[in-house]
């Protein structure tokens, strides 16, 4: 996953920008969750991301994701949560789309 990718998404280091892919996430994940954005989630992962400007080591690359890698733990605990699989449109499989 680029840095540029994160940016154009709209996960600022001065936060989620207005109009964005981003703050329509976190208003749909805001919305599903009773009115706040749950802290390990797509969109808190993501503005996390953005906020320190590197992406780099999260594992998460166009070839899929990475052995041994933050992205790998994070998909592993979400399966592990899910009964084995990993949910459309949960942390991971968002993550590693964008």
């Amino acid at each position: 996953m680029s840095d540029q990718n994160v940016r154009n998404a709209g996960f600022t280091s001065s936060g989620i920008t207005e109009g964005s892919l981003a703050s329509s996430m976190m208003s749909r994940e805001a919305r599903s969750s009773g009115g706040g954005v749950p802290s390990g989630g797509p969109t808190s992962t993501l503005q996390g991301m953005g906020a320190k400007g590197t992406t780099h080591s999260s594992g998460f690359t166009s070839s899929g994701i990475s052995g041994g890698s933050k992205g790998s733990h994070m998909m592993s605990q979400e399966a592990r949560s899910h009964g084995g699989g990993t949910p459309k449109g949960g942390t991971t499989s968002t993550v590693q789309s964008i």
